[in-house]
Order: C-alpha cells, then structure tokens, then sequence
C-alpha cells in the first residue's frame, strides 16, 4: 500500500490561498485584526477585573453598614436600659437609688463607648461605597473601550471582503477612540 495521499484542491481554495500569498492589502488588514483583538482581549480582562474589584467593594459596604447596624442597635439596647434605670432612680430612694444611679452611670459610659465606633463603621462603609462606585466608573470605560474594538474588528473583516479603503479608515479611527477610552480606564478617567 502506498501511503501517499491524493488530495484535490477546489479552485476557491486557490484562490484563497494566492491572495493570502500575494495580496498585501488583506494581509495587513488581517495583521491590524489580529492586534485589534489582542487589545480587545487586554480591554476585556480589565473590565472584568474592575467589575469584580466594585463587587469586592460593595460587599465590603455592606458588611460595614451591617456592624455599624449592629453598633447601633447595641447603643439602642444601652439607652432602653439606661432610661429604665433613671425610671427606678426616680421611683425609689436610699440604696436602691443610689445603685440606679449607678447603673444610668454606666450606661452612659458603655453608650459613649460604642457610639465613636459605630460612625466610624459607617464612614468605612460609605468610603467603600465610593471605591465601588469609582470601580464601576473604570468598568464602563473598559466595556465601551472593548465594544468599540469589538465594531473595529468587524469592520476590518467587512473591509477585507470589500476591499473599500475608507471603510478600512473607518475601522482604524474606531480602533483608535477604542484605544483613547481604553487608555482614559486605564487613567480611572
């Protein structure tokens, strides 16, 4: 048995074939195609980092607000407790006054105590707040930046079955904003 293959080629496989070979217009378009979607990749990997980033930050958020929740419900617990002992200060005498007294005392200082750190619960939770929202900013950039590389790309492939050069200029400028607003997230502009 021979193991030489027989293998025919269509006349439009030849023809594929010889203008890759020898016709330097598509092959540069195809050339400016293939870097269109390595930006478009690069653009994409970014954009689903900063959305991740702005999920990070809004958890982060809402864990906050949640212990800040819990701060204040604690210093709501104390005030219940303090305004019923200022009750049985002012509803006995001697000793039993004395030790309700002493109980409104420490209430108030338990209250003060837990106060500072519930606003300061709250802040965190508001500057992650502002970190998610600056993230999600920079994502939007990242996804318009890849959604216009994406329409560069497809241009370029209609102009190499065209072969219409302005159409060829069109797809450079929008490669072009694609790379300004990429370089605009990049800025966190």
């Amino acid at each position: 048995m021979s193991e030489d293959h027989f293998h025919v080629h269509g006349p439009h496989e030849h023809e594929a074939e010889h203008r890759a070979l020898h016709d330097p217009f598509a092959g540069r378009v195809a050339v400016m195609t293939a870097i269109f979607a390595t930006i478009g990749s690069l653009f994409g990997y970014m954009g689903g980092a900063t959305q991740n980033d702005a999920l990070l930050f809004k958890n982060e958020a809402a864990i906050r607000r949640t212990e800040a929740s819990d701060q204040w419900n604690f210093y709501q617990a104390k005030s219940s407790k303090q305004n019923l002992a200022e009750l049985g200060a002012t509803v006995t005498t001697g000793d039993q006054q004395a030790r309700y007294l002493k109980e409104v005392d420490r209430y108030k200082g338990e209250k003060e105590a837990i106060m500072p750190e519930a606003r300061k619960l709250e802040e965190q939770s508001k500057a992650a707040e502002l970190q998610s929202e600056a993230s999600m900013h920079v994502h939007h950039r990242w996804a318009q930046a890849t959604t216009l590389i994406q329409i560069a790309i497809a241009l370029a492939a209609i102009t190499i079955l065209t072969r219409n050069k302005g159409l060829q200029a069109v797809a450079y400028v929008t490669a072009g904003g694609a790379i300004i607003i990429g370089a605009l997230a990049f800025a966190h502009i």
